[in-house]
């Protein structure tokens, strides 16, 4: 089923729940009208942070606006075991223990979602996406999970939380703790409010889905506010390809009426497009 939230008439994204048949259906005309939508019914018990969560940095597109962000971010990628234990000599097993289950459930649910969103345009993974396969007996995705913190703030209109911009990945999972802040950006109705519901998980579409659907499914524009009373974490989860895969617009999308959109290009390569064109990064690489 899916739910379509109305606020004061302007709509919120839908919200889907994927143990339903018409998932699929569901699925491809949410990422058709909106680049992202919530997921229920997924399996996928949210564990939600401690607010005692040790700040490590700005985001990375911090650069690119003149305007303050007003949050922090611990990135990680596989185990944080040895950065944890230079920081909690003697309390980092628990941590790192929490870290690395709630990464190996998160990229299950990828890669179901990943199935799913393929399924919705009549393909299948294991014909379409062979640069995911592991090779020599070994896992090849990029997984990065960010632990985001934003304080309360006591002048949210002149802050920003993170600034717009789109996510380099081929998805990415969102958990927003049960307080709103994530805002994306709809042609035709401006900046819309993600409810923030429990048990629900953000699907939010990247720039490498965008490419291999040639376009059908658009990367969504977003962002993230602040408040003045609740101090706001996240959890979020960013799923791509390896790499040194070459991602282009799946051949099977592509035909006489429907030429390819996009050049081939690394994932790799992509990432410092991205660095140096931000917003302008897809655009670049357009055929």
């Amino acid at each position: 089923m899916c739910h379509l939230l109305i606020d004061d008439d302007k709509p919120l994204l839908p919200i889907i729940d994927i143990s339903k048949p018409d998932a699929y259906d569901l699925i491809r005309d949410a990422y058709e009208k909106w680049g992202v939508f919530q997921v229920i019914n997924h399996g996928l018990l949210v564990a939600r942070p401690p607010l005692g969560i040790i700040k490590y940095g700005m985001a990375r597109i911090s650069s690119f606006y003149p305007k303050l962000m007003w949050s922090v971010g611990y990135r990680m990628m596989g185990s944080p075991v040895e950065h944890a234990r230079q920081l909690w000599p003697q309390d980092h097993a628990k941590f790192c223990e929490v870290m690395e289950q709630c990464q190996a459930k998160m990229k299950t649910m990828c890669e179901k979602m990943v199935a799913m969103i393929l399924g919705s345009l009549g393909l299948t993974h294991g014909e379409n996406m062979k640069w995911f396969e592991p090779q020599n007996g070994g896992d090849r995705t990029q997984c990065v999970l960010q632990l985001n913190s934003y304080p309360v703030c006591p002048d949210p209109d002149r802050i920003m939380g993170v600034a717009p911009h789109t996510e380099t990945s081929l998805i990415t999972l969102l958990d927003q703790c049960n307080i709103n802040g994530l805002q994306v950006y709809k042609d035709g109705e401006g900046w819309v409010a993600v409810e923030a519901m429990e048990g629900a998980l953000v699907v939010n579409l990247g720039d490498l889905m965008h490419i291999v659907s040639n376009g059908k499914f658009k990367s969504v524009l977003h962002r993230a506010v602040v408040n003045k009373t609740h101090h706001r974490i996240s959890t979020v989860f960013f799923y791509g390809p390896p790499c040194d895969a070459k991602v282009s617009p799946l051949r099977k999308l592509v035909d006489f009426d429907h030429p390819p959109l996009y050049q081939p290009v690394m994932w790799k390569e992509y990432v410092e497009i991205k660095k140096s064109s931000f917003s302008k990064a897809l655009e670049s690489i357009r055929l």
